[in-house]
């Protein structure tokens, strides 16, 4: 393995994997996996040329906030290159893309601004080119930034290339969000060999490059309404609701050779495909690119060679209908697994191990309980007015914090599990006294020295308002505002009627 200085330096040379199972007999379909970047995507290539371009010339200085409006896997990767660098980040992103891209940008500690679903990609830009005018911030404009295309002329087409270089390539396949991808694989391919086709893949509802329609601008250049032919698609990341720049160069510079429409619904399904017959995980983005490759290795001569970009991990999807299918919990067949040897099963206790010496009737002798552990939970629970007795890695444990947090409830957490509790086994002991005393589930939730029971038992307390009657004659402080439903915070997993 090579050695690097730092994160940055691991971007770029992804590998180029030829597909066996799903492309047809005498034709080679290769995948550009830009999933092995260090953020998922093909995105880290452009945030890190765009901020150190604007570095170069001065655009951008130190400390200054860098923001930019995305779908996703540009701001996560503008969220990597600002944390290294240790530049502010800001990105604008309509409501309607994954939790998962929120979630990762807000943990790469971006700040994160949404802008309403109905105004599509060109409201998210125009609220960061609002703010970046309001606040003096360093605007990425990936859209329009050649420095977006020539990172993919210097890297991306140079490493296909390589890839080739015993060998034709003879087919070029990708989609466009920025059309940064097409303009730059698209120039180096086409200089290297004109007769490489490259192959633009579209929504087949929002057909705006197929349809020949001019993009209405501003005089600023800007976009001054959503192209006519757009339409919400199911495919994140690409053809957002105008036509980008950089698109529109690879168009003037006659790039494309081919446009293919690409449905949902069948994004999806070769997604599906990809992860169970192939063994890689990619988003919608990679499933359409991938269809419209197949679509073409169908069409080709045996001993075609094509190459199809796939830009992202699918992990960053599963709130999406890309997992929707994905259950949660066994199925039938799985069931029967389970079923299929007696123990460990979730319908079915799991007998205790008989002894070869006792009697199988005998109970098990009952070790006293520990003096130290008896007296720390009467003394904890009598002294602190909130107390939360939790495991750390417990789900149910999180559900009850999170509760605590939303509505600002000040606790003591005992994690019996953690690093402070494991010397001699005190937490081991502490969660005896609980089962000995009370009940042998875990959290258990005490409130002014009474025992309110477990997780769902302390969100039947909220809704009916003996919590915040308790916590009320105690004098404990929380916001009384806010409103919420505590099952909202349960793992996404619990389903009531079906807990395997």
């Amino acid at each position: 393995m090579a050695r690097f200085d730092n994160i940055l330096d691991t971007i770029g040379n992804t590998p180029l994997v030829r597909l066996d199972a799903l492309a047809p007999p005498g034709v080679a379909v290769f995948a550009k996996l830009e999933s092995f970047n260090p953020m998922g995507s093909v995105k880290d290539r452009m945030a890190r040329a765009m901020i150190e371009d604007a570095e170069r010339s001065g655009a951008l200085r130190p400390g200054q906030t860098v923001i930019e409006a995305t779908s996703g896997n540009t701001g996560i990767g503008l969220a990597m290159v600002c944390a290294r660098k240790g530049y502010p980040l800001v990105v604008t992103m309509a409501e309607n893309f994954s939790i998962e891209r929120r979630k990762l940008l807000r943990f790469l500690g971006a700040k994160v601004v949404l802008t309403p679903a109905a105004e599509k990609g060109s409201g998210m830009l125009a609220k960061a080119v609002e703010l970046a005018d309001a606040h003096g911030w360093f605007l990425c404009r990936q859209f329009e930034n050649p420095a977006n295309a020539e990172v993919h002329t210097r890297t991306t087409a140079r490493e296909i290339l390589a890839d080739f270089a015993h060998g034709r390539l003879d087919c070029f396949v990708t989609g466009a969000g920025t059309g940064g991808t097409l303009l730059g694989v698209g120039r180096a391919l086409k200089q290297a060999d004109p007769r490489i086709r490259i192959v633009l893949a579209e929504p087949d509802n929002a057909p705006i490059l197929a349809s020949g329609i001019p993009q209405p601008r501003g005089a600023d250049g800007r976009p001054s309404k959503s192209h006519p032919r757009f339409q919400p698609h199911l495919i994140q990341g690409w053809t957002p609701d105008f036509i980008p720049h950089l698109t529109e160069q690879a168009i003037a510079e006659h790039l494309i050779d081919e446009i293919i429409s690409i449905g949902g619904n069948d994004a999806m399904r070769v997604s599906r495909e990809l992860a169970s017959r192939e063994g890689i995980l990619a988003g919608p983005s990679s499933g359409a690119t991938l269809a419209a490759a197949l679509d073409v290795a169908r069409r080709s001569a045996p001993g075609t060679h094509i190459v199809c970009m796939l830009p992202d991990t699918g992990e960053r999807y599963m709130s999406t209908p890309l997992f929707e299918h994905i259950r949660e919990s066994m199925d039938d067949a799985e069931t029967a697994i389970s079923h299929s040897t007696p123990g460990y099963r979730f319908d079915r206790p799991t007998p205790p191990p008989v002894s070869a010496t006792a009697p199988v009737s005998a109970p098990p002798a009952e070790e006293p309980l520990d003096a130290r552990a008896t007296a720390f939970v009467a003394d904890i629970v009598r002294d602190k007015p909130v107390v939360l007795f939790a495991l750390e890695w417990c789900e149910f444990c999180w559900a009850v914090r999170k509760l605590f947090a939303r509505l600002g409830i000040a606790h003591e957490s005992v994690d019996l599990d953690s690093v402070e509790y494991q010397r001699d086994d005190f937490g081991v002991n502490i969660r005896a006294v609980l089962r000995a005393r009370f009940a042998p589930t875990i959290p258990q939730i005490f409130i002014g020295g009474e025992r309110i029971g477990g997780c769902t038992d302390l969100f039947d307390a909220v809704r009916s308002g003996e919590l915040q009657a308790r916590l009320d004659a105690l004098g404990v402080a929380y916001d009384h505002d806010t409103a919420l439903d505590p099952d909202t915070l349960l793992p996404g997993w619990v389903h009531p009627r079906d807990p395997a």
